[in-house]
């Protein structure tokens, strides 16, 4: 008999579009651990801040809401290779549940899985700053193979190329996320082959294959879709307790015997959750800091090229 079951989790939080007020900014801060507190007072521009601010958030939503650990009490840390994990005892029902988040361009997202384990990314198509497409795709020509290049280069519409660009580079660091190795990986090893040539906004696409070392691996799975007209997504899902060489050996999704019922990974497209949602369960760890607020307050949102004579 089943007692417990999970879904696979996707959340969002379009940070791009906050604007914190001095009571909203404090009550963030006073609900997150005082380490990430102090790692995300550093950043230099608003714009990181809050992306930072809205993914530790979401980890503790997902973790709080789905376990059942009360808030306050969630203690989240970072593997020497950066993946952050859960370091409360899980629940034997749920033995594998894990997470991953990432953040760029104007959302901050969440994955989360109770067999698979998972890595995301998100990346937003827009002009490279300081240079031209042609000159961008040449500065980084060795992060993709020689069958990716010709794929990106198909469209006769650079902007075409641009968004396979950054497909491309969303199904990588999904991968490497899911492994939890970091940066160092060759991202040449990897090799995907996508079926669909354009991801549609709300629409799941399941079809890209992936090489790895020349040899195709079938068992993974890549969830892929757009968050909105500019924003890319990748999910990245493999089985951890496969006994082989992670790099290029694992078990993707399979079919999972859990107290007595088949359970199968879900497919969920990304939830965007707005910030009385997210912060719903939100219990402080800290005190009320107004100097934090004051030091965000004055930082500019993001870095401008316009020099002020």
């Amino acid at each position: 008999m089943r007692l417990y079951r999970m879904e696979s989790l996707r959340w969002a939080f379009k940070f791009g579009s906050w604007k914190p007020t001095r009571a909203e900014w404090i009550q963030a801060a006073q609900c997150i651990q005082p380490e990430e507190k102090e790692r995300i007072g550093k950043f230099v521009f608003t714009k990181d801040g809050k992306a930072a601010m809205a993914g530790r958030l979401l980890l503790r939503k997902a973790v709080a809401d789905t376990l059942q650990i009360p808030w306050h009490e969630v203690k989240l840390a970072r593997t020497d290779k950066g993946k952050p994990y859960l370091v409360n005892a899980v629940p034997n029902f749920f033995p594998n549940f894990n997470f991953n988040v990432s953040h760029q361009g104007d959302y901050s997202i969440v994955a989360a899985e109770p067999i698979l384990q998972v890595g995301v990314d998100v990346m937003k198509v827009e002009q490279p700053s300081r240079t031209n497409i042609p000159d961008f795709f040449l500065t980084m020509r060795k992060q993709f193979t020689e069958h990716e290049w010709r794929t990106i280069k198909r469209p006769s519409n650079l902007w075409k190329q641009l968004e396979t660009f950054y497909r491309y580079w969303c199904l990588k660091e999904s991968y490497i996320k899911a492994i939890g190795i970091g940066l160092g990986y060759d991202l040449q090893r990897l090799e995907f082959h996508l079926k669909t040539d354009e991801l549609s906004e709300g629409i799941l696409t399941e079809d890209t294959v992936v090489y790895v070392d020349k040899k195709m691996d079938p068992n993974w799975n890549f969830q892929e879709t757009k968050l909105d007209k500019d924003h890319l997504v990748a999910v990245a899902l493999w089985n951890q307790n496969h006994h082989g060489n992670q790099s290029n050996q694992v078990t993707g999704p399979r079919e999972t015997e859990m107290n007595g019922d088949t359970e199968t990974s879900s497919k969920p497209k990304f939830r965007l959750m707005d910030l009385t949602e997210l912060m719903s369960t939100s219990k402080p760890l800290l005190a009320a800091d107004e100097e934090y607020w004051e030091a965000f307050n004055k930082k500019a949102e993001r870095y401008s090229r316009t020099v002020t004579r």
